[in-house]
């Protein structure tokens, strides 16, 4: 084995462990399209409140459509704040 052969697969080595789980990853998440393309059927997991009357049914469901807004503006909120200090800390670099 000439010396490029051997950085090779030197490199195969240290790279192989970490570039199959890159792939595996790429293989569940093309698999996860096919399952939310059926769409989320949220009724299953909140049949538990299908016993309580509709306006407490309507309280519970509000509070879970708000608490996932919120969430979700937490999460943008976050974002934002690190793009602005990204940017900040390039701008001064």
């Amino acid at each position: 084995m000439d010396l490029k052969q051997q950085i090779h697969a030197f490199l195969d080595k240290i790279f192989g462990p970490p570039i199959s789980f890159l792939d595996m990853g790429i293989e569940k998440l093309q698999n996860v399209n096919l399952v939310t393309a059926q769409g989320l059927d949220v009724g299953k997991y909140l049949s538990v409140f299908g016993d309580m009357p509709a306006a407490w049914q309507l309280v519970i469901s509000s509070i879970l459509i708000s608490s996932v807004l919120l969430g979700s503006l937490l999460i943008f909120r976050s974002i934002v704040r690190l793009y602005y200090s990204l940017k900040e800390g390039i701008k001064w670099w």
